[in-house]
């Protein structure tokens, strides 16, 4: 089912697959509702999937397409995507920008989402101060080769920030390909012209989250040690006091290894979430 729902200053388009208990799955950079396409049909015969294309990508349309982002603006599009599927408690996968989208709803709309699994949260305040200065040079690299030489260098940039090589990456059998399409380039240059700016701007820290928000901090197996965004997500299940959850493949595994990352995901579900997912007795997810 493909939907729209109007929120102040924009109209958000959604996506509906599958059956069962509902999960959202929120996208990384410039990931629309159809980017985990591959993910979505692994898991649609276990859960509803509900999918959406954050204000300003694809088909979500902004009434000021030059106005500032910010993660409070895609949190509060999400709890209105999802008051048009239920009025139950969901689960969330997060990954990456999608993650703190998902710590932000925790944070400010309680009750919406009931367990978030956060795969490699961008969230640079969860970092060590020398950590964090490293990842705002880096991204603020790749927001000045946008401005100089365009969305394509910017895009590698990018890529070699989150420890990714297109040209050669494992992938199983079968993966779809998402070529630069002209959509998909827009897409690129509105989350390096918004979003990726809003990342840098975001203040999320590890205290601001609920004490009783069941989160399952998620890693790539293959992602980079010293990747930033693996060690926020290291730093957050330090500060649940959990282990970190390994998925297959890197930042970008959900697409990938979407069968073995759906399985992986499946069985986190499983261990982490009461069977009617209720908005009470939430206790931190434990391996």
């Amino acid at each position: 089912m493909n939907a729209f729902v109007n929120v102040p200053g924009a109209r958000i388009h959604y996506q509906v697959a599958g059956a069962g208990p509902v999960l959202v799955v929120g996208q990384s950079g410039d990931g629309d509702a159809d980017r985990s396409a591959d993910l979505v049909d692994a898991l649609a015969d276990r859960f509803t999937v509900v999918t959406w294309d954050r204000r300003g990508l694809s088909r979500s349309v902004r009434d000021e397409v030059a106005a500032p982002v910010g993660m409070g603006e895609h949190a509060a599009d999400l709890v209105a995507v999802l008051g048009q599927v239920t009025d139950e408690p969901v689960a969330m996968l997060g990954l990456s920008l999608g993650a703190v989208i998902g710590m932000h709803v925790l944070v400010s709309y309680p009750g919406i989402v009931a367990d978030l699994v956060a795969h490699e949260p961008i969230a640079l305040r969860f970092l060590d101060p020398d950590a964090e200065g490293r990842a705002r040079r880096d991204l603020t690299a790749v927001l000045d080769t946008h401005r100089r030489v365009g969305w394509r260098a910017a895009a590698a940039a990018v890529a070699a920030v989150l420890g990714i090589d297109p040209r050669d990456q494992e992938t199983e059998p079968g993966v779809r390909e998402f070529p630069f399409d002209e959509r998909r380039a827009a897409d690129f240059e509105y989350f390096l012209s918004h979003d990726l700016d809003a990342a840098l701007q975001d203040d999320l820290r590890l205290a601001d989250l609920p004490a009783r928000a069941r989160i399952v901090p998620a890693v790539g197996e293959t992602s980079p040690v010293d990747g930033f965004d693996r060690q926020a997500g290291l730093a957050l299940a330090r500060h649940l006091g959990v282990p970190a959850v390994r998925f297959p493949g890197g930042h970008n595994g959900n697409m990938t290894h979407p069968r073995a990352f759906a399985a992986r995901l499946t069985e986190v579900l499983a261990a982490a979430v009461s069977p009617q997912w209720s908005r009470e007795g939430h206790e931190p997810y434990r391996s």
